[in-house]
């Protein structure tokens, strides 16, 4: 009688519980990929996810550190900057099942970034502005069957993803060109490329268990082309000034292992959990190289890999509310540059369903952005970092998140 009851109050918050803490995670991930929607047990569900991020990261005691074009310091630009913008991270799927096979499409924007301290900071010699954009079609397909007391289910499908970006910074200060361009370069870049998903799960239904393990290939992104503008400055100031310079480089998003657990502790009352490993180490130093093959920019990332943990408790109070909590920690992955240090968030979530066939969620996520410092470190052999030192503190984030489902 009592697994009867976990069952039949815990399930409709599952889905809820995967809200607590939206696009917070390491590298450039936003809202990573995701395929919690297969294991709806509906016949037919279509699912939009829209999360709301508002990162407050701000940079301090900044130094220009850059040898060939004087001090920015000296020059008046500030010693402190706002480096984050807020962003939106969507996610829309649709799931059909059919005697043991699931199949869902959904599109996301999993990877991301836009940072934009400005062209008045101390800095600007390493970034007035970054924006990166993702976009992410996949099918994702399980079969399910008896094993033991509970089902097997075998999880594959693929993926296509499409980036784009760019960077701007401060090549010479604007003072030092007579009045003769702004001084600032532009970096724009696009490729495509393809994954790979695979995974098991099990599930126990009358314990509202279910442990699944899932393995996302890297994205090779073979042919990354662009250009380099360099019109904003005046020819001779440096190599490529007054031009548009083509450019070509490759690189990969990396490969993750997530893993998962659930489990009904008490009737009305679920536990859940995660771990997630991912390969960010992969994105180092992404040299881009002219027609002739002669390296004309970088982007210098010098990333290590990422690990995320996340812990909660859910009840459903009625037939219609549901909630959830959950603390989640996300380990930086810069390495002495870049503000990208370790996050700590507690996020809450509140699930109402007026019917059988819809479910309306809400949920909230408040964190701690950890302090750190950035400087010049060595990538593959190469200095980076080192056109600005600066520091930062302990910085506040919030996210918002609503989704909609439908079931039929």
């Amino acid at each position: 009688m009592v697994s009867k009851i976990i069952s039949r109050g815990v399930f409709a918050l599952v889905a809820g519980c995967t809200l607590q803490s939206p696009a917070l995670a390491g590298g450039i991930e936003r809202g990573g990929y995701n395929i919690d929607l297969l294991f709806d047990p509906s016949p037919v569900v279509i699912e939009s996810t829209a999360t709301f991020v508002m990162p407050q990261r701000k940079l301090k005691n900044v130094t220009d550190t850059f040898a060939t074009d004087g001090s920015l310091n000296a020059l008046g630009y500030s010693n402190s900057a706002e480096e984050t913008e807020d962003y939106w991270s969507p996610r829309i799927g649709a799931k059909a099942g059919f005697q043991g096979f699931d199949c869902m499409v959904d599109y996301s924007q999993p990877y991301g970034a836009h940072t934009n301290p400005g062209a008045r900071w101390a800095g600007a010699n390493q970034n007035i502005e970054t924006k990166i954009n993702s976009d992410n079609y996949a099918l994702t397909c399980s079969y399910k069957f008896d094993a033991g007391p509970g089902d097997l289910r075998v999880i594959a499908g693929g993926n296509y993803l499409q980036m784009d970006g760019f960077k701007e910074r401060l090549v010479v200060a604007p003072e030092l060109l007579g009045g003769l361009g702004s001084g600032v370069g532009r970096l724009d870049l696009e490729g495509d490329g393809w994954g790979w998903r695979a995974g098991v799960a099990y599930e126990i239904p009358e314990y509202a268990l279910r442990a699944s393990l899932m393995y996302y290939s890297q994205v090779k992104l073979d042919s990354v082309t662009g250009q380099v503008d360099l019109s904003n400055l005046p020819a001779g100031v440096v190599p490529g000034a007054g031009s548009v310079i083509p450019v070509e480089g490759s690189t990969a998003m990396p490969e993750a292992i997530e893993l998962k657990l659930q489990s009904g502790i008490a009737p009305d009352w679920l536990a859940f959990g995660s771990v997630k490993w991912t390969n960010w180490s992969v994105l180092q130093r992404i040299p881009f190289y002219n027609a002739g093959g002669v390296e004309v920019t970088a982007l210098e990332l010098g990333y290590r890999d990422g690990w995320t943990v996340t812990g909660g408790v859910g009840h459903k109070f009625n037939e219609q509310w549901s909630g959830a909590v959950s603390l989640t920690w996300d380990r930086g992955t810069s390495q002495g540059f870049g503000s990208l240090t370790d996050t700590w968030t507690v996020g809450a979530g509140v699930s109402y369903s007026p019917n059988k066939n819809v479910e309306i969620r809400l949920a909230g996520v408040l964190g701690i952005l950890t302090s750190g410092s950035s400087g010049v470190v060595t990538i593959d052999g190469v200095p980076a970092g080192d056109e600005a030192s600066y520091r930062f503190g302990n910085d506040l984030v919030a996210a918002l998140s609503t989704s909609l489902k439908v079931k039929f």
